[in-house]
């Protein structure tokens, strides 16, 4: 029994190093631990938990926020579980009802965008850091950003071949030394290329909500970049209503529209 113990308690400290798939199939019912945090690295773990917790995350079914505008309120509702995706806009609807992008035009007006890079967009960028939760990411340590004189550590953020749109996208999740909250984010943008880039763009987690016991961003700033360094704000923008719930709300509210156009 011994032997075994310590076995299990090797294999465990292995599985804190890296996320490894086969932890579904490890025996965790004689350890009191914390399971989900236990895969991923020791850093990563340390800035989920200073947002409230992946665990708590992962309890989560739908999330929804509004982006006020000078054209009016864009709201945004996912499935956390599916992804599937309903943006109402002043103007048209955008979504993906798990298998394809749609947009309806509620007018004349002309949508100006690709709404098949922008329908999970903004999304992504706001559920950081919870969404370098999902599967077939890799982690590595790297330089840490220098911002007016405080040093942010990063974690680089790649994606195994064939996860999401663009696999090919690369980010760097900054967090501040002491609280271990997430502080700068670094992206390339590889979707209308499909090669890596060494062009990162900045943006600065700048303020911060709780909403269900979970920290997530109020304002999001980019910045222009020189040497690969943020320099000055080149725009803001906030996020209000922002609800999480336990429910997963009625598959109706993702299901494209007869009018609606599928997207390529």
């Amino acid at each position: 029994m011994m032997k075994l113990k310590i076995l299990l308690l090797a294999s465990i400290l292995t599985l804190s190093a890296c996320k490894d798939k086969t932890a579904k199939v490890l025996d965790y019912q004689t350890e009191d631990l914390d399971v989900t945090t236990s895969i991923y690295p020791e850093a990563m773990t340390k800035v989920f938990d200073a947002h409230g917790g992946v665990d708590q995350w992962k309890q989560m079914k739908t999330l929804t926020f509004t982006m006020p505008k000078e054209t009016g309120n864009e709201i945004t509702t996912t499935d956390l579980k599916s992804r599937k995706a309903h943006i109402d806009m002043p103007h048209h609807q955008l979504g993906f009802d798990g298998q394809e992008v749609w947009l309806l035009n509620k007018d004349t007006s002309k949508y100006e965008g690709n709404p098949r890079f922008y329908y999970n967009l903004m999304f992504y960028f706001y559920a950081m850091p919870f969404v370098l939760s999902d599967d077939g990411i890799i982690f590595t340590d790297v330089e840490p950003l220098v911002v007016d004189g405080t040093s942010h550590p990063g974690i680089k953020v790649s994606y195994e071949s064939g996860v999401g749109e663009s696999p090919e996208d690369e980010y760097i999740l900054y967090y501040h030394p002491e609280t271990h909250a997430m502080t700068w984010l670094g992206y390339t943008v590889t979707y209308f290329t499909k090669e890596k880039s060494k062009e990162f763009h900045y943006i600065k987690y700048a303020d911060w909500q709780t909403v269900n016991g979970l920290v997530l961003p109020k304002t999001l700033e980019w910045y222009t970049v020189e040497n690969n360094v943020p320099t000055t704000i080149r725009k803001a923008v906030n996020f209000t209503d922002v609800q999480l719930d336990e429910k997963a709300l009625d598959p109706e509210r993702y299901v494209k529209p007869e009018d609606a156009q599928v997207i390529e």
